[in-house]
């Protein structure tokens, strides 16, 4: 059920920064009941596609743990299901697209993104906590002399939206999502750029109108998380 919120607030919103001793980065993001340990991991080889250009590359890998839904998730061995290779690759793109490759060198940072506990919007929420885990690593790279600047041109979060029982909503939990009429996630940059939106009519289909309200949902969704990773980055 929705929380006591209005239709255009996200859920409680809590990132435990450093939440883990061995990654560069990792942060655990916990949206309402939404829980992803998001980590950052540096390699100093880049992607084969990219050996002797003096790039870098930024991917990411996602799961969700057994546990993490109301009925037990089998892990993904050797093989990752359809749904997490598109959420993966989404989350690499995502991050990609405010990373200066030239900068960052021929060197790898593997996101990796592992869901605890889903109540919806996980893959948005994976956005969001990778960003900081990854900025974290790059400061950590910063700190051993392997990058002169942090090579990232704006702050990257991402939010879901949707149209339920006919009306706008932010940031759904599981159970508006899966009565949605319209699901849409939408990834922003803190300059108010958008680098991916997703928006499915499940139900039904939608209209001009409808479809610029949920953006102006999302963007204040995103300008909250915007301000949330800014200042937990400048503590």
């Amino acid at each position: 059920m929705r929380e006591d919120r209005a239709l255009d607030e996200t859920r409680e919103i809590k990132i435990t920064d450093h939440y883990l001793m061995s990654p560069q980065g990792s942060c655990l993001i916990e949206m309402g009941h939404t829980k992803v340990i998001c980590t950052a991991t540096v390699e100093e080889t880049t992607a084969k596609h990219l050996v002797g250009t003096g790039k870098g590359w930024v991917t990411a890998e996602y799961a969700m743990l057994p546990g993490s839904t109301g009925t037990r998730k089998k892990r993904e061995k050797g093989k990752a299901d359809g749904r997490s290779v598109e959420i993966q690759r989404l989350i690499g793109r995502s991050l990609r697209s405010v990373v200066d490759m030239e900068k960052l060198g021929e060197r790898t940072i593997w996101i990796d993104c592992d869901v605890l506990q889903a109540d919806g919007g996980t893959r948005t929420a994976a956005i969001t906590g990778g960003f900081i885990a990854m900025v974290r690593a790059m400061q950590w790279m910063q700190q051993q002399g392997m990058i002169e600047e942090i090579p990232v041109s704006a702050a990257v979060s991402a939010v879901s939206v949707g149209i339920v029982d006919g009306t706008c909503r932010l940031d759904l939990c599981y159970e508006e999502d899966s009565h949605a009429q319209v699901d849409m996630n939408v990834i922003m940059t803190d300059q108010g750029e958008f680098i991916e939106v997703q928006g499915t009519g499940e139900e039904a289909p939608f209209t001009r109108a409808q479809l610029l309200a949920l953006l102006e949902l999302a963007e204040k969704g995103c300008r909250r998380l915007h301000q949330i990773q800014n200042t937990l980055l400048n503590q």
